[in-house]
């Protein structure tokens, strides 16, 4: 039998929120068996408490969001990530605020902080569904396709194609959780240049900087751009070159690093299924929007075919 996890003690992380800008600590807490994860924002009158579900997802523009209304929890994503990278099954995430930290734009401050309090076994088996039969599924007007196939484990293999050469297709693949925090934890989230200032518009990504996203620009800028740049990152001109497609002053770590990224995502958006599963995915342009229609299908399946 395979038992469920809780942290062994709890931790906090303070960072902006990508698109609120605004400063927030989240502690995250041991739980008890059959608890799941769960998140609480402390800031409110009263203390508001979501379980971290597909059903209970509401906007998925440029991230995976708690709730709607008032007092949603935003950006989610990388955390969740996180806890399924790091199999906890429970866990409750207390924020005083409506987002969670970009922090450097991965999963992987979580990681390395999941990996220093460690785990502890719970006294229930954990609930693991392992998928009988091949399954497909598809988002017609974002194109992106979900296959599921039987596995004796959880794997991924991910695809993603962008009309552009500094991305274009690419592929990434996860084989095995023990190799998540090495080789999908670090990826960070990413930007084309040409979206930054309709972003802004929106009234989003007030907490983005070159430190927590790759830049990507498909074309050499002019000096009226590098103007904006300034205006917009606060930095001076001399900061911004452009190498090979990356605005950024580091390089990607992996050459996959936006597959790698869609991919982390993914693992996050799938864990809102409230179980986890032996099956390989394979999934091809997949974004947040697509993930949770994905995750709802998938939690129906399961519930319509128990084990």
């Amino acid at each position: 039998m395979i038992h469920q996890t809780t942290v062994k003690k709890e931790f906090r992380l303070t960072g902006l929120g990508l698109h609120t800008g605004r400063t927030v600590t989240v502690v995250v807490k041991p739980a008890p068996p059959d608890f799941g994860i769960v998140f609480r924002r402390t800031d409110c009158t009263n203390i508001i408490t979501q379980p971290a579900r597909a059903a209970s997802i509401g906007e998925t523009a440029r991230g995976t969001t708690l709730g709607s209304g008032r007092h949603t929890i935003a950006t989610i994503e990388h955390l969740m990530s996180a806890l399924h990278g790091a199999q906890i099954d429970n866990a409750i995430i207390e924020l005083d605020g409506g987002e969670i930290p970009i922090l450097d734009g991965s999963s992987r401050p979580w990681m390395l902080q999941l990996t220093r309090v460690g785990s502890q076994e719970l006294a229930a088996e954990r609930k693991v569904y392992t998928i009988s039969e091949p399954l497909h599924f598809e988002v017609k007007n974002t194109g992106s396709i979900y296959d599921v196939e039987p596995c004796d484990h959880f794997a991924v293999d991910c695809k993603i194609d962008f009309p552009n050469s500094v991305i274009g297709c690419q592929e990434a693949t996860l084989e095995n959780m023990t190799d998540y925090a090495a080789g999908i934890a670090p990826c960070r989230t990413f930007v084309f240049l040409h979206e930054i200032e309709p972003l802004l518009k929106l009234n989003l990504i007030k907490g983005g900087s070159l430190d927590n996203a790759l830049v990507f620009v498909n074309k050499e800028l002019s000096p009226r751009q590098l103007k904006r740049l300034e205006k917009t990152f606060n930095k001076d001109a001399s900061h911004f070159k452009v190498h090979d497609g990356v605005l950024n002053t580091t390089d990607p770590f992996f050459s996959n690093e936006p597959a790698r990224h869609k991919l982390l995502d993914f693992i996050g958006d799938i864990r809102l299924v409230g179980t986890t599963f032996n099956a390989r995915f394979r999934i091809f342009k997949p974004g947040h929007k697509a993930n949770v229609a994905f995750a709802n299908y998938i939690t129906n399946y399961t519930t319509n075919n128990p084990q």
